[in-house]
């Protein structure tokens, strides 16, 4: 009787891990995907600065393949902050899917700490 409990406390315990190993790598990757867009938005707000000193009769031109294009100077700050607009919106819903992983995570840690100390008693139980 006590074997089977042990080896079921067992299997409930590795497939816990299973599901903490997966909450780890979601999170991880999520977190790499925060810093790709932390330094996105860190260099267009550069841009919006080095835009900002221009004034109108300043030359603008953006790089498309090999050919330089011109635009116009407020074209491209709107661009430019329509690009921050959706990194800040990206960062945002990112932030909030970390903050649920990372209680997805504690979930799975509190559950297999119970699980350890289950399976331990019934071990020691043999």
């Amino acid at each position: 009787m006590v074997d089977k409990d042990s080896a079921l406390i067992q299997k409930k315990l590795q497939t816990e891990l299973e599901h903490f190993k997966a909450a780890q790598k979601d999170f991880n990757k999520l977190v790499q995907q925060r810093q790709l867009l932390d330094g996105q938005l860190n260099e267009n707000k550069n841009v919006m600065e080095e835009l900002n000193l221009l004034k109108s009769e300043n030359k603008v031109y953006k790089l498309y393949g090999p050919v330089l294009v011109r635009q116009e100077l407020e074209e491209c700050r709107q661009n430019v902050g329509k690009r921050i607009e959706y990194i800040n919106k990206e960062l945002k819903r990112c932030q909030d899917t970390l903050v649920t992983l990372e209680k997805k995570q504690d979930k799975h840690r509190e559950n297999l700490q119970k699980l350890q100390q289950q399976y331990q008693v019934a071990v020691a139980m043999k």
